[in-house]
């Protein structure tokens, strides 16, 4: 399968070029143009790493899993757990058991709200989240408080795009029973300080649930150096495939929660009076679950670790210090959120009055592809009085000449509209 591989004599780290060779989807034209792919915050591409073991896994190696006691199935089974075992140990889990697996982090985040919130939330409670989370980290937190009479408080965000830390002091006290926030803004950007926050909230006896679907993939993640007590994160942002995400818990937490969903295997006994629950992690796996996409999640994992999550991070930081300022040659085009040393590889933006549609429509006639909308981040969209955005993302491919090639594409936009 297809690796990044250095000769052993040199110390030097990957360049792009030799990652890009590695994702076939970058080769292909769109509108006659090279395909610059500036969405990776929505969905990242693909190496042939986790192409070609998903393929690998259905040629030659499908069966249920955790059922059988023939060869595939047991087979099936290894590379399933042993996928679960290096995504437990890429964020430093204590434990696999310890890593559930959930369609996405969307999932993950509704699992905690529905198992821990309804087993542990009721009137007089307080559940804190932040104005700048994505929809799947608020919709659930207030669904679960209007069912338990938990009240629902929010950090605001300043106009520079970071959380109101006096805000902050106020809102936590021995009310709040859970905090849950973004460890990075999908629309800003914004890396938020994790560990000063779990602390901030562990200070006052609450737990915390850490989105962490943005920064999984582009920061090294210690959930144990961190203390968190639950993070979400899903594949497909990671180089991995969609379709499955995961769940970390501490286990004392995760043992004392019932049930998310009731089927089969997580499950230990069934009878028509009642059942007993199966051993974590899967009590929170019912049914088949996404084998392939478990294996490749792993295989996207691998890659990560070879190219290292400090390469990751550092050429991240590089290309969007770059893309920041180049942007700023547009006249008429506003970057939300704070500068590049405080953000990850986000840069949302508004380009006078063309509506943000317009301004994707047109960079995909260059072949460049870019996100518009409100990125299910209503609020933040709302806290700087507009509906929406366009979103330029950067991951391990991009390179400095796609960025480049935004430019004048945005100049094209504007003189077209002529705002």
């Amino acid at each position: 399968m297809s690796a990044i591989t250095l000769p052993e004599t040199t110390l030097s780290m990957p360049t792009v070029s030799d990652i890009r060779a590695d994702f076939p989807i970058l080769d292909i034209e769109i509108h006659g143009h090279p395909l610059a792919y500036l969405d990776s915050t929505a969905s990242s591409q693909k190496p042939l790493r986790v192409i070609e073991a998903m393929d690998k896994y259905y040629r030659q190696t499908h069966a249920n899993v955790h059922r059988g006691v023939h060869t595939l199935s047991e087979e099936a089974t290894a590379a399933y757990e042993n996928a679960r075992l290096r995504i437990s140990r890429f964020i430093n889990a204590a434990s696999p058991k310890e890593l559930i697996f959930t369609r996405n982090a969307t999932e993950s985040l509704n699992l905690v709200a529905y198992s821990w919130g309804r087993a542990n939330l009721g009137p007089g409670d307080e559940v804190l989240i932040t104005e700048m989370e994505h929809h799947s980290n608020i919709v659930p937190w207030q669904i679960i408080c209007e069912q338990t009479g938990a009240t629902l408080q929010f950090v605001p965000i300043t106009p520079k795009g970071e959380l109101d830390d006096e805000a902050l002091d106020t809102l936590l006290s021995e009310r709040t029973k859970l905090f849950a926030f973004t460890a990075m803004s999908n629309v800003l950007g914004t890396i938020n300080p994790v560990k000063q926050l779990v602390e901030r909230a562990h200070a006052v006896g609450a737990i915390t649930v850490v989105d962490g679907a943005q920064s999984v993939p582009h920061l090294a993640t210690d959930v144990q150096d961190l203390d968190i007590d639950f993070l979400a994160f899903s594949a497909h942002k990671m180089l991995g495939p969609t379709g499955i995400g995961a769940l970390y818990g501490k286990r004392s937490l995760l043992q004392a929660m019932p049930p998310f969903m009731g089927g089969g295997d997580m499950i230990r006994e069934v009878k028509m009076e009642g059942s007993r629950w199966n051993d974590l992690p899967y009590k929170f796996e019912a049914g088949t679950p996404a084998i392939a996409e478990a294996i490749g999640f792993g295989a996207a994992v691998d890659y990560l670790e070879d190219i290292g999550m400090d390469w990751v991070s550092s050429y991240e930081h590089e290309i969007t210090d770059y893309a920041w300022n180049r942007l700023h040659e547009v006249e008429g085009l506003r970057v939300l959120g704070p500068g590049p040393d405080r953000r990850g590889g986000i840069l949302s933006f508004v380009l006078g009055d063309v509506h943000p549609h317009d301004v994707a429509a047109i960079l995909d006639m260059e072949g460049i592809a870019v996100r518009a909308g409100h990125h299910c981040a209503q609020p933040i969209h709302d806290h700087y009085c507009i509906s929406a955005t366009s979103r330029a993302s950067f991951y391990i491919y991009n390179t400095k000449e796609e960025v480049d090639r935004l430019v004048p594409a945005l100049s094209k936009a504007k003189a077209l509209f002529e705002f």
